[in-house]
């Protein structure tokens, strides 16, 4: 009963924002996490990282001892929403947002072009902390991310403040140029092929969101120095890939040495991004070739958390998060736009749907009434109610990009019904609130997917029978 009430529910909602009655993006909730405040001489706007259930207050990071109460990780990934929202919108008040969190950002940014993360309650900078401490990493990573999309979308209407981001893009680029001396050289860890050029030597991950911002740098500027760094890093990004779709493991993009996790493994995206601006075939087909291996396979089996490629038996399920929903919703969004295979869109819809009820526990994990997404499913029978900055905001980035394509949005509201596995196919049957119905099926004979809806779908599972 649980099940088809929410079924019905999401079912109207997504249908009502498919044809344009209503938007499911609700910004109330990040407004409650974000505060204004003064830092270093400046107006800025933070995130605090965690708001917890039932009341969502304010909570400080506790991971690592205190790390403190907001971070450049948050700020910059929300501002990378809220720009894509100006972009696609002309809301004006998502730009102001955007540029008050990109002040933040600029703030933390050392004149050697490295960052710290963490503010302490006092607002002053947490320079020793685990997951603060100067570097350029994962927070730096998403910093460029976020400048660079501020600077493309404000190259030509802000110059001053764009000046500003392209300086701090620039101060980052030697240690971009430090990665990349070791090009090309690459070792062996329990048969994989491991690049020793990208963050943290093999982080794929990390280095997608790198990845993206260098490509949005590049759209404006077009400087060959950049287009070079593109292509190296996306290389590494493509060594990290094995397997195909009947040869395990799919497709997929390692995360980081022989480990792959599902969030923010955002490899199909950046490469998508990349292949389009610089027409390179290669990077879209290893974007395709995740996709139509893996992807397939997470959307029909379920998500998981993480597995080690080198041993399978070492795999997690859980916490299943919005963060590992978001790379693969957008990914397939930006590899439509890069090939304009309308079966991506649908795709795109289906991994967002878990936002929606479309998950193990058939409960919606985004309340677009009050705009909080939970922290995550904790296992088949738990949901972690929290409601902190990183689940918020990558849910709202998914919405984002998806509400501009009705057809994607229409998919929101698809739930798995059935899962088979046959001598030839891999498949799961998906229903909406109008019984509509769809296939999706991994063919391991002839190597690809289907996509069929409606009287096919029908037809396909009859000749089955």
């Amino acid at each position: 009963m649980k099940f088809l009430q929410s079924i019905l529910l999401l079912g109207v909602t997504a249908a009502a924002t498919a044809a344009g009655q209503t938007s499911m993006i609700n910004f109330k909730h990040l407004e409650h996490l974000t505060e204004r405040i003064a830092f270093l001489g400046d107006s800025v706007d933070i995130v605090h990282v965690y708001a917890n259930y039932p009341t969502y207050d304010w909570v400080g990071a506790a991971e690592s001892g205190m790390e403190g109460i907001a971070c450049v990780d948050d700020a910059a990934r929300a501002a990378v929403m809220y720009l894509r929202h100006y972009e696609l919108m002309k809301t004006r008040s998502s730009l102001m947002k955007g540029k008050a969190l990109l002040s933040f950002v600029l703030k933390m940014e050392t004149d050697d072009g490295m960052f710290y993360n963490f503010i302490h309650t006092d607002h002053t900078i947490n320079t020793t902390g685990r997951t603060s401490f100067k570097s350029f990493g994962w927070w730096g990573a998403r910093a460029v991310w976020a400048m660079s999309t501020g600077f493309r979308i404000l190259s030509s209407s802000d110059r001053e403040f764009a000046g500003r981001l392209k300086n701090g893009i620039e101060r980052t680029f030697p240690h971009i140029d430090s990665l990349l001396l070791h090009y090309n050289e690459s070792g062996e860890m329990h048969g994989y092929r491991v690049p020793q050029w990208l963050l943290y030597g093999s982080g794929a991950d990390v280095t997608s969101e790198l990845l993206l911002g260098l490509v949005d740098y590049y759209s404006v500027t077009r400087e060959k120095r950049v287009k070079a760094m593109i292509s190296k890093l996306a290389d590494g990004l493509m060594m990290m890939q094995d397997g195909h779709i009947r040869t395990f493991p799919y497709g997929a993009h390692r995360s980081w040495q022989t480990m792959w996790h599902m969030w923010g493994n955002g490899e199909t995206q950046a490469l998508a991004a990349a292949g389009r601006i610089l027409k390179n075939r290669r990077m879209i087909e290893s974007a395709e070739r995740e996709v139509t291996g893996f992807y397939t396979r997470l959307l029909i089996d379920g998500f998981k958390k993480e597995m080690n490629l080198a041993d399978p038996s070492i795999s997690l399920e859980y916490e299943q998060i919005a963060y590992g929903v978001r790379p693969m919703c957008v990914g397939l969004i930006r590899l439509y736009e890069a090939t304009r295979k309308i079966e991506y869109l649908k795709m795109a819809g289906l991994a967002a749907s878990w936002l929606l009820g479309n998950n193990v526990l058939h409960t919606a994990i985004y309340d677009s009434a009050t705009g909080r997404c939970y922290d995550g499913i904790r296992d088949s029978a738990s949901l972690n109610r929290n409601s902190g900055a990183e689940s918020t905001i990558e849910a709202l980035y998914a919405l984002v990009e998806l509400d501009r394509y009705p057809l994607a949005m229409k998919y929101l509201s698809f739930r798995k019904t059935k899962k088979q596995l046959t001598s030839r196919y891999l498949l799961a049957v998906f229903e909406n609130s109008r019984s509509e119905q769809f296939t999706l099926a991994v063919d391991l004979m002839q190597g690809n997917f289907k996509l069929l809806e409606g009287r096919a779908s029908d037809k396909f599972l009859n000749h089955l029978k």
